[in-house]
């Protein structure tokens, strides 16, 4: 097991690393002039992450890490990253990954939160926008149903399966039982596609199709099916898919 450290043994190297640079290039300094909003990825993760190694200040850490993070090496990938990934970078140990990851946990439950908090989902581009974040980098599909009342406002969304690369299975009854538990009047099933094409599948338009005619039968509409991809995403209400 790795030995924890605590940071005030260890962050005078990584401080005086800092405070080599001139007061506007310090990432405290120019947070605390400028806003978060004008750190670099690297300025961003250097402030959180606080301290180095030993061996290495948390300058040189933060960009083996970001490193990691895709070929464009960008913050946005950070969640991603398993705790394997993480333990596998030089001068990350158990209590640096499990902050990181802590880290990504945080950010996203903040975001679904102020997300979905009496939100209206109007259009295709609301229910995308809701997952997007959470589903574009997933290396497995997961298959989500957003619940919604009668005037469309967000009641609360189920974690429905998790599959393969190419699949995940979904149960139409499974789907309902729990709407007609919950008061729904209103579905939106959302998955994404691992590989970042959200063009829609064979099997993505007949479980669409099915969904739809079952809901039909106990007053539950489907009013959308979401693919999230990269960055983007597909409707198959939008391409004529549903009727």
């Amino acid at each position: 097991m790795d030995a924890y450290v605590p940071d005030r043994k260890r962050k005078g190297r990584n401080m005086e690393h800092i405070k080599e640079k001139p007061v506007s290039e310090r990432p405290y300094e120019r947070c605390i002039q400028y806003g978060p909003k004008m750190l670099s990825d690297a300025e961003l993760l250097a402030v959180l992450m606080r301290t180095g190694t030993k061996d290495l200040g948390v300058t040189e850490l933060v960009l083996k890490v970001l490193d990691k993070c895709g070929r464009d090496k960008s913050i946005c990938y950070l969640p991603e990253l398993s705790y394997n990934d993480l333990i596998s970078i030089r001068g990350i140990g158990k209590v640096k990954a499990a902050e990181l990851m802590c880290i990504c946990e945080f950010s996203k439950r903040l975001w679904r939160y102020r997300r979905s908090k009496g939100s209206a989902v109007i259009t295709s581009s609301d229910a995308a926008g809701f997952y997007m974040e959470e589903l574009r980098h997933k290396d497995v599909e997961n298959v989500y149903i957003m619940l919604l009342n009668a005037k469309n406002i967000y009641i609360d969304d189920i974690h429905i399966s998790m599959g393969t690369v190419n699949s995940a299975p979904v149960s139409s009854r499974e789907i309902l039982r729990k709407a007609l538990s919950l008061n729904a009047v209103g579905i939106i099933m959302v998955h994404n596609h691992p590989s970042g094409d959200p063009a829609p599948s064979r099997e993505d338009i007949l479980i669409t199709q099915k969904m739809n005619k079952a809901g039909e039968l106990v007053d539950i509409k489907l009013l959308d099916s979401i693919i999230i991809g990269d960055g983007t995403y597909v409707s198959l209400k939008e391409k004529g898919f549903m009727s």
